[in-house]
């Protein structure tokens, strides 16, 4: 079954441990630099890919050197990339995440082609084939905030497609105009920044059951190393972390929902699809980058039955 990503899409540019910028024009030495497709569309289609599905993912890059590299990547991993469209004068969207020795990750990003992406750039034929659309970082690529997408989605949700969101970014602005796509989704992955500065809670569960009553059946929040919490109108789950060694987080979050839409494609419940979310995501936080830890769906299933 096709899983269509729409929305963010990334070059990562990574670099481990760094413990500080250094001063000047002096040089420190490290262990690994990777690039990788990234972001919560590029980096999700990925992970479905090496979990087997097949994969077609849509947005927007630049015509330059990033977006050369962006769609070969991709297509590497198996994602189809034909119908991404390119922006003539554009920059491809980039980041660069030295990484701490603690996994931590702080960025230095050009949001680029997303910032533009709206529903003439989406292949509409492509999105009613799917099985499942994953909205990926629709906070950022805001002009896809449209009544007439809103419609498309609520006519692939009456077809049977399996519609899921995440969001890329934690400011308050583009978090709030995010909150028009609720009633339009099935299930909503924010993590628990996100949460909470959608709502104003002051606790994460108070955040998921506000934003479960506005229109998706389940909110899934991450918590990082907390694992995350499965709110839906039967009740609330925690769900536990891995214990894994941990060497980069980023792309676990994207890691996370493609797991989380596999379990659900693959029959299982929203828990059930949430500890096969949480397993993917342990996966990637063992290597450097958005496409690192995960080689098979076998391999995830394997990490999440040695730690059940």
């Amino acid at each position: 079954m096709t899983v269509v990503t729409v929305g963010v899409h990334i070059v990562d540019i990574l670099t481990r441990p760094v413990e500080f910028i250094p001063q000047g024009q002096d040089t420190v030495l490290v262990d690994q630099i990777r690039l990788t497709a990234a972001g919560a569309a590029a980096g999700t289609a990925v992970d479905l890919a090496k979990l087997g599905h097949e994969v077609v993912s849509l947005g927007a890059i630049g015509d330059d050197e990033l977006g050369d590299f962006l769609l070969m990547v991709m297509a590497r991993h198996g994602v189809d990339v034909s119908k991404l469209v390119r922006k003539p004068g554009e920059q491809t969207a980039a980041s660069i995440l030295p990484i701490r020795p603690d996994g931590g990750r702080p960025s230095f990003h050009v949001p680029g082609a997303n910032l533009g992406v709206t529903l003439a750039d989406l292949d509409v034929d492509a999105l009613r084939a799917a099985g499942a659309v994953h909205l990926g970082g629709v906070d950022v690529t805001f002009g896809l905030g449209d009544p007439a997408f809103f419609a498309l989605l609520d006519e692939l949700r009456a077809q049977g497609t399996i519609i899921t969101m995440d969001l890329l970014s934690e400011m308050p602005d583009l978090l709030g105009m995010a909150r028009a796509f609720l009633p339009h989704v099935d299930y909503f992955l924010p993590n628990d920044s996100q949460a909470l500065l959608m709502t104003g809670a002051d606790d994460v569960a108070t955040a998921a059951s506000q934003l479960l009553a506005e229109g998706p059946k389940g909110v899934l929040v991450t918590l990082g190393a907390e694992g995350s919490l499965v709110v839906t109108p039967e009740g609330t789950t925690r769900v536990p972390a891995l214990k894994v060694e941990v060497s980069d987080t980023t792309g676990c979050g994207d890691a996370y929902c493609a797991g989380f839409v596999t379990g659900l494609l693959s029959g299982r419940d929203v828990v059930g699809a949430a500890r096969l979310g949480t397993a993917a995501a342990a996966r990637v936080a063992t290597g450097l980058g958005s496409d690192a830890g995960i080689e098979s769906l076998d391999d995830v299933i394997r990490t999440e039955s040695e730690n059940s």
